[in-house]
């Protein structure tokens, strides 16, 4: 595809890599002739120094041929404005903005993003998704990341394994063998830094975080089986009440747990707009580096702390605070992606980039056709990819062990009739079977032939 990326900062950036590696036709548009240059020396895609709202720069970037523009500046009028005159004047099919202002997000003027007025047909809010990806790391006590895949029939869980996992230096054949009434699968595992794909005469190691597939049903057996038997926790406290924090009390309000929460805003007017946005929520006005501040909330009787204000250092601090103070679990968000590789030496229990989550969320309107919520691991280089078996798919009627499928691709598990099955060796794929895999980058677009996923749209 010819794809227009507009912004070339860190989102922008990752986009571009990861879509230029996998073969699209990438072009990107900024005012920044340093950002533009770092594209042009480390990419396999065209930088233009200009404004992406200029008539003439969407023209150079050749966008009446464009399949796709993706609009991830700084300004969500910015980002509006190029959707539209991608739409007006060149006739972009598919269009997508990061919109992060709450104003234009509310469901009451949802009616704004549409042909007859802003043609904006994907719109990812950050906030909002890393919002929803913290909750789903609360529901799922012990894992560090809880993904939903064929409408919540599959669940991606991320374990870190520690000396309790009763499958440590265990292969993974006998895993298997041991639990086959487990409709699960380890995908792979991350170890020192660097993602692994593992076969079945691999061992677990202590300290591996591993990547594990299961039915949604059996999710806290899975979490069991490896050791992790932690309940929801009941005492949250959330440090920042930014659009992050404010999303994520709201959802946990909603949750049928009934969790007491509690959130430090250090900005008096903005606790005071929280306070009143929230019905049990307590909002405390304080720093969330003040130890006084957090024996006022008496942080002993917490559960988790999330750390999500909009300043990475001071997440960090805080977040290393409350782990010294002896909290359980402490997550922390970081938009460096530099502050993650130190996770295991800091001693927190989870650093998200909010960075990846949103690239995570663009990349799964890339692949339409009949590929569809993309997870992305290892800054990228791997994908988890839900893909169904059509008709024109080469997997029809095959057995898994005489499939074309090459190394770098493993397949997890397969839904059938809204059923989860493993696959052995004599599976057989079936029309219409929803395949859940790990792909390396390098080889989505074989992922693609497999499935012959020959049309975007």
């Amino acid at each position: 595809m010819n794809i227009i990326i507009c912004g070339a900062g860190q989102v922008g950036y990752s986009i571009a890599d990861q879509l230029s590696q996998q073969g699209h036709s990438i072009t990107v548009i900024d005012k920044s002739s340093l950002d533009i240059q770092k594209i042009n020396d480390n990419l396999d895609a065209k930088g233009i120094v200009g404004i992406a709202t200029f008539p003439n720069v969407l023209e150079l970037a050749d966008a009446k041929n464009a399949d796709m523009i993706i609009a991830v500046t700084r300004n969500d009028e910015t980002n509006m404005i190029v959707c539209q005159i991608a739409h007006s004047l060149f006739n972009v099919s598919r269009k997508i903005a990061r919109i992060r202002s709450k104003e234009f997000l509310n469901p009451s003027y949802s009616s704004l993003f549409s042909k007859s007025h802003l043609p904006i047909d994907i719109i990812i809010s950050p906030e909002y998704e890393v919002a929803k990806s913290l909750l789903r790391k609360i529901e799922a006590p012990g894992a560090i990341e809880s993904f939903p895949f064929v409408n919540d029939l599959v669940r991606l869980v991320e374990i870190n394994l520690d000396e309790k996992c009763p499958l440590v230096n265990t292969p993974l054949q006998r895993l298997t063998e041991s639990f086959s009434d487990l409709n699960s699968n380890v995908l792979g595992v991350q170890r020192e830094d660097k993602f692994l794909i593992l076969k079945k005469k691999n061992v677990l190691i202590e300290n591996d975080k591993a990547f594990i597939l299961t039915d949604s049903k059996q999710v806290d057996r899975t979490m069991n089986v490896f050791g992790k038997d932690e309940k929801i926790s009941d005492k949250i406290l959330i440090i920042g009440a930014g659009n992050i924090g404010l999303d994520l009390a709201k959802s946990l309000e909603d949750l049928s747990s009934n969790p007491r929460i509690k959130i430090i805003e250090k900005n008096e007017e903005r606790a005071q707009y929280v306070a009143n946005e929230l019905n049990e929520t307590m909002v405390i006005k304080g720093d969330g580096l003040d130890e006084n501040i957090l024996k006022e909330v008496n942080l002993e009787e917490i559960d988790t702390v999330l750390c999500i204000t909009d300043d990475d250092e001071v997440n960090l601090m805080s977040a290393l605070l409350c782990k010294k103070s002896g909290i359980k679990r402490v997550i922390a968000i970081a938009n460096s992606h530099n502050y993650s590789l130190l996770q295991t030496s800091l001693k927190i229990d989870d650093i998200v980039d909010p960075r990846m989550t949103t690239v995570s969320t663009i990349l799964k309107h890339i692949h339409k056709g009949k590929i569809d919520s993309v997870f992305t691991l290892d800054d990228g280089e791997f994908e988890i990819i839900e893909a169904k078996v059509t008709e024109n798919s080469e997997l029809i009627n095959q057995t898994l062990e005489k499939s074309s499928i090459p190394e770098g691709i493993r397949i997890g598990l397969i839904v059938r009739e809204k059923k989860v099955l493993v696959p052995k060796k004599d599976f057989e794929f079936k029309l219409n079977d929803i395949v859940i895999l790990l792909s390396s980058r390098a080889n989505v677009k074989k992922v693609e032939q497999l499935f012959r996923i020959s049309e975007y749209y």
